[in-house]
């Protein structure tokens, strides 16, 4: 008796889709709704302020100079000023922000009573944001009657001009960015929580000590959440604005003249949005080589639980 043969069923075929393909595909329907805000929007944007680069306009006047605005940068000493400040500035406050963030994390993880209301406490500075913390900080680091130098007074110690000082304005900006560390903080906290305990029993059976056992599982198994921190304060800290627009205007003598008021300058003063679109472009490829350094170098210090070492 012959066996009539059929269509394999549906359960043994093959698909013509890998499950990597599938879950491509459903990963850029998840992302589409931002790329299509991206391609609407922000890459229209920057495409018009790349074309703004390459004239001399006031936007009612248009004159083509190619890249005459990008070599004028190589000549301009305020450039080259705004780019020491914004560098000391970032350079200085992400590696304080991460230890001082990473050292409150550890004490927010203890069980201590009250944890709940220090936790909030901390964490409030990172809700409030701009203009606001700008003026309460310009109080606080007024040199006359600041809390700060009238604090530093009952020590013994007479506090600098802090704002109204070339040397200790950038560091007071410095103080208003590790303020706000409780965000950072949080982040920590639920990367410290994430950490498995039979690590640390492990390591302690090992014989290991608090030290140890910090040194060689905390801070390995912190590198993502420690990687993600400095990516982006990083990125956020090279377009630092508000405090140098809303308490110094860049001064005194240029001391507080970042990049991006720099370029507010010459846009929104100067009228020159050729020169200022060129400026923002060069911050652009600036924030992109150091994003790109640090995602880079980061296979070779981030570690992944369960990850392969190659």
């Amino acid at each position: 008796m012959a066996v009539q043969s059929g269509p394999a069923p549906t359960s043994v075929r093959r698909s013509w889709l890998t499950q990597r393909t599938r879950d491509n595909i459903a990963g850029f329907l998840f992302i589409s709704p931002w790329l299509l805000h991206f391609f609407a929007l922000i890459a229209f944007a920057m495409g018009y302020s790349l074309w703004i680069s390459l004239n001399e306009t006031d936007l009612f006047t248009w004159k083509f100079i190619g890249l005459a605005n990008f070599g004028r940068m190589f000549k301009d000493p305020l450039f080259w000023k705004s780019l020491r400040v914004t560098a000391y500035y970032t350079f200085t406050l992400v590696p304080l922000s991460v230890v001082i963030s990473l050292s409150i994390a550890l004490l927010m993880n203890q069980k201590v009573a009250g944890l709940g209301v220090w936790r909030t406490l901390y964490y409030l500075p990172a809700v409030v944001q701009g203009g606001a913390v700008a003026l309460l900080w310009g109080y606080v680091l007024n040199p006359r009657f600041g809390l700060l130098n009238i604090g530093l007074k009952q020590l013994g110690i007479d506090g600098p001009r802090w704002l109204y000082s070339e040397a200790w304005a950038v560091p007071g900006f410095i103080l208003m960015g590790l303020w706000a560390a409780g965000g950072a903080m949080l982040l920590y906290l639920a990367g410290l929580q994430g950490i498995p305990t039979a690590l640390y029993e492990a390591a302690s059976i090992d014989g290991a000590n608090g030290w140890h056992r910090f040194l060689h599982v905390t801070i390995p198994m912190l590198t993502p959440t420690i990687y993600f921190n400095v990516l982006i304060s990083i990125i956020a800290s090279f377009q630092v604005f508000t405090q140098a627009y809303v308490l110094t205007q860049g001064g005194p003598n240029n001391a507080t003249l970042t990049q991006v008021l720099y370029l507010y300058r010459k846009g929104f003063q100067d009228f020159q949005f050729g020169y200022a679109s060129a400026l923002a472009w060069a911050l652009f490829l600036i924030i992109m080589v150091f994003t790109i350094l640090v995602v880079r170098t980061s296979e070779s210090w981030v570690h992944y639980e369960g990850e392969l070492k190659r």
